[in-house]
């Protein structure tokens, strides 16, 4: 039994159902959920106004939980950055607490990586993941599940065929790199911000939604411009979801457009297929930690046990 406190640093809970199933689930597995007392507050679009959502931050961090986990992403925690407790949560990171989260999370990812080095874990939100209609996906539970057991120590999956073909025969392999990144949107705000770390020789993964190909370009083309991804040994490429293509006007301009691009850009290798973003299966990514990318064939690992 694990202790998880629930708390919205974001936007406001809207799917109230959603929010009390996923608490549900997680008391069914065993676990102790501590719901923080603001989790369910609303100012405008926001989980409650700047002062209430830095004071939940902080009530996770005091809470003494295993877990801290979001009820969902949206937008706000870029607001919050110049006032965000980082000591605290850094001392909360060192006593064990696991803060995780995605989307507008990565904001807080970065800034804690940026300011006290401190590492986060990307994965699931508790509406999102946890309270959905029907069965909550199996990898993205055991994940989850491994987080809390402490047996989790890497995560796989099969690159596309055509990314694979890229690649030297003899495979790839890269040893003690920087695992970070997050939501590609939120990444681009913070360029030219303290809020952005500065990996050198890192491993970048990246998702988002609801964004079209040409923007996920337009992004990639700004932390191209910043030097951002110039200095990372690979490029790792989640889910892209949510954007339809505009018929007639896009003619086979997509996601493999895209990354293609991107290839001929940057030296080092971009990889696809990465389970992770606004989808049910989602692993969890240790967020500003070491870890080895192997890959053979079409096998990509990341492993950091």
């Amino acid at each position: 039994m694990s202790h998880i406190y629930i708390y919205s640093p974001s936007s406001a809970v809207r799917d109230k159902a959603a929010f009390r199933r996923g608490v549900r689930r997680l008391q069914a597995l065993g676990h102790e959920v501590e719901i923080d007392p603001a989790a369910l507050s609303a100012h405008m679009r926001f989980a409650g106004d700047d002062a209430t959502r830095l004071e939940a931050i902080g009530r996770a961090a005091a809470s003494g939980a295993d877990v801290a986990l979001i009820s969902r992403g949206g937008y706000g925690l870029t607001r919050l950055l110049p006032a965000l407790p980082g000591k605290a949560i850094a001392k909360a990171v060192q006593r064990g607490t696991r803060f995780v989260g995605l989307s507008d999370f990565t904001a807080f990812q970065m800034a804690v990586l940026a300011g006290q080095g401190t590492p986060t874990w990307a994965g699931p939100a508790l509406g999102e993941d946890f309270g959905v209609a029907g069965t909550p996906d199996d990898i993205m539970e055991a994940c989850f599940d491994d987080l809390l057991v402490g047996h989790g120590e890497g995560t796989g999956w099969r690159l596309p065929a055509a990314d694979a073909a890229l690649l030297p025969e003899r495979g790839l392999h890269i040893r003690g790199a920087t695992l970070w990144g997050g939501n590609l949107s939120v990444l681009c705000s913070l360029v030219g911000t303290p809020w952005l770390p500065q990996i050198k020789g890192g491993v970048l993964f990246l998702e988002d939604v609801n964004e079209h190909p040409y923007r996920i370009e337009r992004m990639l083309t700004q932390l191209l411009h910043a030097g951002v991804l110039g200095r990372q040994k690979a490029v790792l490429l989640g889910r892209f979801t949510g954007h339809q293509p505009v018929r007639g006007y896009d003619r086979g301009f997509g996601m493999d457009t895209v990354a293609n691009w991107l290839r001929t850009q940057i030296k080092a290798p971009v990889l696809g297929g990465l389970p992770f973003g606004h989808v049910p299966t989602k692993v969890v990514l240790p967020v500003g930690q070491a870890v080895d990318l192997a890959v053979q064939g079409r096998d990509a690992l990341v492993f950091w046990g």
